[in-house]
């Protein structure tokens, strides 16, 4: 065989097993934390191989926490990586907190981190308190106008309380409830003008952060706004409802009446055909009576005649509306 293919060879079989070798054991990082200080072993970096925990995230944090004088160790960070939490900004967390003088453990720091909580973003809202604007706010007075109110919270996260503890939105809900509360008691809206900072009074006076993840610092309001005439518009609409229900009420009774009406319309016209049918007998009485010989002839003829002379003397008696009286003052 060439020498020189045995030569390339060797080379390669060197090159992959170097590769090989620094993928189990990687030397340059174990150097890097022997020169930062920081004692480790080969063996345990291999170790976090075989338990596929990626050193690099181990040991890195670990050379930032021996630098700042944490006094963590190797088996605390691995357990908190193998629990699925970020252990280069739990680090960064306690270096923060060990600067700005916040009592801050390992144990509590993870704990927040694996409760889902940004623990270095609370570190620092710790030292930088975060302005919360909550939306703007409609509240009635005892007046009936409506008060609009936007207020900026000033808020400090509380490491004691972050797990466990309510959010920005239950602030926010809290701080709306207490404005809602302070206008709604207002006899009057212009006092809610003219003394704005009895809502944060009030608010602040009601220990809205209990049970949250902060603290407020303080509650100032940003905006105040008059809006429409509640209690104007209510009771517009409120005569409104009435006048149509009185409405409703006067149709009913309409229809009530023409209901009644053409009731009593059909009673005259049944009276009518009753006084038909009565007066249909008459002649067949008078038929039956000179059948049988209870009256006359000149009874009966005597009875026309009576009609007759009834009949002329209505007619003489009724007025001529033909006539007008401008006709009779002519003639």
């Amino acid at each position: 065989m060439d020498p020189q293919i045995v030569t390339l060879l060797i080379i390669a079989v060197v090159v992959i097993f170097v590769i090989i070798f620094l993928s189990f054991f990687p030397i340059m990082l174990w150097i890097s934390a022997f020169a930062s200080g920081v004692r480790i072993s080969i063996i345990t970096l291999v170790a976090m191989r075989l338990r596929r925990v990626v050193p690099s995230r181990i040991v890195n944090p670990l050379i930032k926490a021996t630098k700042a004088g944490l006094g963590l160790n190797i088996n605390q960070l691995e357990s908190h990586f193998l629990a699925g939490g970020n252990v280069d900004r739990v680090v960064n967390a306690l270096i923060a907190a060990e600067r700005a003088n916040i009592h801050l453990v390992f144990e509590r720091a993870a704990a927040i981190d694996l409760a889902g909580r940004d623990v270095l973003q609370a570190v620092q809202m710790s030292v930088n308190p975060r302005v919360i604007e909550t939306p703007i706010v409609a509240a009635v007075a005892k007046d009936g106008i409506e008060v609009k109110v936007k207020a900026r919270v000033t808020v400090r996260a509380n490491i004691e309380r972050l797990v466990g503890g309510a959010g920005e939105e239950t602030i926010i809900a809290r701080v709306g409830e207490g404005i809602v509360t302070t206008v709604g008691s207002s006899n009057s809206h212009k006092d809610v003008l003219e003394n704005p900072d009895m809502i944060s009074r009030t608010v602040l006076g009601k220990g809205l952060d209990a049970g949250t993840a902060f603290e407020i610092l303080s509650i100032d309001i940003a905006d105040v706004d008059v809006g429409k005439n509640i209690g104007a518009h209510l009771q517009t609409e409120q005569a409104e409802a009435d006048k149509r229900i009185a409405q409703a009420k006067a149709e009913e009774r309409r229809a009530m009446a023409v209901a009644q009406e053409q009731e009593m319309k059909a009673k005259v016209v049944e009276m009518r055909a009753r006084v038909v049918e009565s007066e249909s007998q008459v002649p067949l009485a008078m038929a039956d009576a000179l059948k049988s010989g209870k009256i006359g002839v000149m009874d009966y003829m005597n009875l026309k005649n009576i009609e007759a002379d009834t009949q002329m003397r209505s007619s003489i008696g009724k007025p001529d509306v033909s006539s007008s009286p401008n006709d009779d003052q002519k003639a």
